[in-house]
C-alpha cells in the first residue's frame, strides 16, 4: 500500500490514510487502495477504524490529481469511483469507526458521514468547500443529507461553511468530541470494547436492517426483520448468547 497504513489485531483493522504531505487528500490511488482493502475483509474482522496520519483526517479530493486526469469522461469516472467507495464503506457488515482530527473536508467529510461511529477532536475542521472552488459535492451530498438532514446539508453545502468538532456533534455528524489525543484514544478503546461485546453476525444484520429502514417500505421491512430474528434465535450466536445469559457467563465472541 502506497497511501494507507494497515494494522490488524484483536478483530479490529486500523486503517490510516497516509498522505500527510497533502493532509491525506483523496487521490485515485488512495480510493483504489481503500476499496481493495475493504473488498478483502473477512469475518475475522469485526470493526474497522479509519484515521489519518500527520494530525489530519482527510482534506478532500486531491486537486492536483484531478488536474492531471483532465478529461471530462475520466473525471466523471474518478468522481463516481469515490461514490462507489462511500457506498461500500456504508454497507460493510463490520462496524466502521472514524477518528477525526484536523481537516475533515469534502471527501473526508463524506467518509465521516458513512461511518457507524464518529469520534472527533474538538478543534477538527469540518466543511464542504466544493462550491467555494466552483465545484459541487457530487458524490458526498446524498450521504450528508442522510446523516444530518436536508436543511442543514443545504446550509453547509451552499455556504462552504467551516465548523469545529463541537458543532459537528451538535449537527449529528459525530457522536463524541474529545479535547486531546489521549482522550481520543481512550474514547476509541471504550467504543471498541462495547462493539466487541456484541455478536458480529447480529451486528451485521442489525446494521443492514437500520440502513434498509431509510428506504424500504415498512411492511416488507418488518417481514424481513421477523425472518432474520427467527434465524438469529435458532442460530449459533443466538443459542450461545442465550446460554451465556442463563449461565451468567460471557458469550464466546466477547473480547
Amino acid at each position: 500500500m502506497n497511501t494507507l497504513l494497515l494494522d490488524a489485531h484483536n478483530g479490529v483493522l486500523h486503517i490510516t490514510l497516509n498522505r500527510p504531505e497533502c493532509r491525506n487528500a483523496m487521490s485515485l490511488e488512495m480510493v483504489n487502495e481503500l476499496s481493495a482493502v475493504l473488498a478483502q475483509l473477512d469475518s475475522q474482522v469485526r470493526a474497522v477504524v479509519i484515521s489519518g496520519a500527520g494530525g489530519h483526517f482527510c482534506a478532500g479530493a486531491d486537486v492536483k490529481d484531478m488536474a492531471r486526469i483532465g478529461g471530462t469522461p475520466q473525471l466523471q469516472a474518478l468522481n463516481r469511483a469515490f461514490g462507489t467507495l462511500l457506498q461500500a464503506v456504508e454497507a460493510l457488515p463490520q462496524v466502521v469507526i472514524v477518528v477525526l482530527q484536523g481537516a475533515v473536508l469534502g471527501g473526508g467529510f463524506g467518509l465521516a458521514c458513512v461511518s457507524d461511529i464518529a469520534i472527533a477532536d474538538h478543534k477538527a475542521q469540518f466543511g464542504l468547500p466544493e462550491t467555494s472552488l466552483g465545484l459541487l459535492p457530487a458524490q458526498i451530498a446524498p450521504f450528508v443529507v442522510k446523516r444530518i438532514g436536508l436543511t442543514q446539508a443545504r446550509r453547509l453545502a451552499l455556504t462552504a461553511a467551516r465548523f469545529d468538532g463541537i458543532e459537528a456533534q451538535r449537527l449529528g455528524v459525530v457522536h463524541f468530541t474529545e479535547h486531546d489525543p489521549q482522550a481520543l484514544a481512550q474514547r476509541l478503546d471504550e467504543v471498541l470494547r462495547d462493539v466487541l461485546r456484541c455478536a458480529p453476525g447480529a451486528n451485521a444484520r442489525t446494521k443492514a436492517l437500520l440502513l434498509a429502514s431509510v428506504e424500504q417500505p415498512l411492511g416488507p421491512l418488518l417481514d424481513q426483520a421477523a425472518q432474520w430474528f427467527a434465524e438469529a434465535v435458532n442460530g449459533e450466536e443466538g443459542i450461545e448468547g442465550t446460554q451465556a445469559f442463563v449461565h451468567k457467563r460471557k458469550p464466546s465472541w466477547c473480547k
